[in-house]
């Protein structure tokens, strides 16, 4: 029994628990927060026993499954799977500690089923992180779109069974053609050493010297279900769908870690397994990635909900990211790695305090607000502080990763990374345009003020009755706090990450670059 195999056993226990909690809402959020708030504290150790100067795979295990094909249920972490798992171990908390305040559940839905979804897909989540069978990891890949598709479908907004839908075709499309791919990958191991297998470190040996042609077949349908699930333009049309109708909580994990599972696989298959396929398509999704950097600001300095104004700054990030990792540059490639926990820390708190608005004015228009700071002055300092790690502020986390970025990226693709600078611009704009809207100049809208109200009241306008608009409450704090800590530490004190990643990147470079 190792470390992985715990981390996924104990969210999937408490899903089963909770399944049989359905009556009792009380009773499934305190089991919840019991197993999420565990989940966690195991995190620590298993990221104090991780060797960052050792193997790139550690803490592995491995069990026959069907023996015949060479398929084996095998996990193991490198260290940016390590980064991502203890993401969202920390998030998962979260999510749960706001149900009842950023989240209301629809009449008639339970809170033990939404949270057994909760833990189900934490489980599958860091499955898919730690899987080092291909096929095993394509399993998880699309089983992890089933809870994930009732938590937008079941608890979502007006829309939602629509955008679950969208969702789950997307990915699980994307999927079926990765599948055809991994099944080229067996043949070509089959043909070489008498035997098919899917074991990952065996196949980066045997895959990357196939000749270029079948390499490029090959890559191209990982990279394509990979880049419907980073989101990449253009393929990324599903997320602002189902960020705009998922619960708050849900899209915290969906825009927060789902999305995240796109450039892991950039970073874990493309890359090593396809190495001179990587290099010669690279222009290619550097392009995609500079038009999602502009068009995702672009879209999001135009947006009248806040939810979907989420969905296209993610969009511009994944662009960055994307970039460091295809300009097969060590500093960018490890500002990406690093980008991929930043970008969940202060997206995941922007998506929070969001919630938090909206649980108070009603609405997830922009139009509907103004003035909030008079009322919820540390609300609306909170949403700041999220929006300024957002934009990269130096002093926040997101800063030093999206910096090395552009750095590493500039020496071997200047013209894509000055490209690329002109969003840094736009998302000052379009963070500052939402904060000023929603929280600045007088108190407006329907959601807040009605005829006759005042600073810190609201009306609603078909009862016409008042009532108090509050700041955070002690839970609600405290739900945040992690944020803003790791936020602040981690825009001072990086090493810790970056020492963590680093010597995986190095790994991974050297696999593109011919080594082992």
């Amino acid at each position: 029994m190792t470390w992985l195999l715990i981390l996924i056993l104990v969210p999937l226990a408490g899903s089963l628990v909770l399944a049989f909690l359905k009556g009792n809402d009380r009773a499934a959020v305190l089991a919840a927060l019991g197993f999420s708030i565990l989940e966690f504290v195991l995190v620590i150790p298993f990221w104090l026993s991780y060797d960052a100067a050792g193997p790139r795979l550690q803490m592995t295990s491995s069990f026959d499954w069907i023996p015949s094909f060479g398929v084996h249920i095998a996990f193991g972490t490198d260290g940016i799977a390590l980064i991502m798992i203890a993401v969202i171990a920390l998030l998962v908390p979260i999510v749960v500690g706001g149900l009842g305040t950023m989240d209301k559940l629809p009449p008639g839905r339970s809170a033990g089923g939404f949270l057994s979804l909760i833990l189900l897909q934490e489980a599958l989540t860091i499955g898919v992180f730690a899987a080092t069978d291909v096929f095993l990891f394509y399993v998880l890949f699309e089983i992890m779109l089933i809870p994930m598709y009732f938590l937008i479908g079941g608890y979502g907004g007006a829309n939602r069974q629509y955008a679950a839908v969208k969702f789950f075709l997307y990915s699980f499309l994307g999927g079926l053609i990765m599948l055809a791919s991994a099944i080229g990958a067996y043949s070509l191991a089959a043909d070489k050493l008498g035997k098919g297998t899917f074991d990952w470190a065996t196949l980066v040996t045997v895959v990357r010297e196939a000749p270029l042609s079948t390499q490029i077949w090959l890559f191209l349908g990982f990279f394509l279900a990979f880049a419907i699930k980073a989101p990449l333009v253009p393929f990324h049309t599903w997320l602002p769908d189902a960020a705009g109708e998922a619960p708050i909580g849900v899209a915290v994990l969906l825009v927060g870690v789902l999305d995240k599972v796109g450039t892991f696989g950039f970073l874990r298959y493309c890359l090593p397994m396809f190495p001179e396929a990587s290099k010669t398509l690279a222009p290619l999704v550097l392009v995609l990635s500079v038009i999602g950097v502009l068009y995702g600001s672009i879209l999001a300095a135009g947006q009248r909900d806040m939810k979907r104004f989420i969905a296209y700054v993610s969009i511009a990030h994944f662009g960055f990211i994307s970039l460091g990792i295809f300009a097969f540059n060590e500093q960018a490639m490890v500002g990406s790695a690093t980008y991929m926990l930043n970008h969940s820390l202060a997206t995941g708190m922007l998506i929070v305090v969001i919630g938090l608005v909206i649980a108070r004015g009603g609405s997830s228009r922009i139009s509907d607000y103004g003035g909030m700071a008079k009322v919820t002055p540390l609300l609306a300092g909170l949403f700041l502080l999220a929006g300024l790690s957002t934009l990269s502020l130096p002093g926040t986390n997101s800063f030093v990763s999206e910096f090395l970025v552009l750095i590493g990226s500039f020496v071997d693709q200047p013209v894509y990374t000055i490209l690329a600078t002109v969003g840094m611009v736009l998302a000052a704009a379009y963070v500052l345009w939402l904060y000023q809207r929603v929280f600045q100049g007088p108190v407006r809208g329907d959601a807040l003020v009605g005829v006759g109200g005042g600073p810190g009241t609201a009306i609603a306008p078909e009862l016409g009755a008042k009532k108090a608009i509050r700041d955070l409450n002690g839970r609600e704090i405290a739900i945040l706090a992690p944020l803003v800590v790791l936020i602040l530490v981690l825009g001072f004190y990086p090493k810790p990450v970056l020492d963590t990643v680093t010597p995986t990147v190095q790994q991974t470079l050297s696999a593109v670059q011919g080594g082992k």
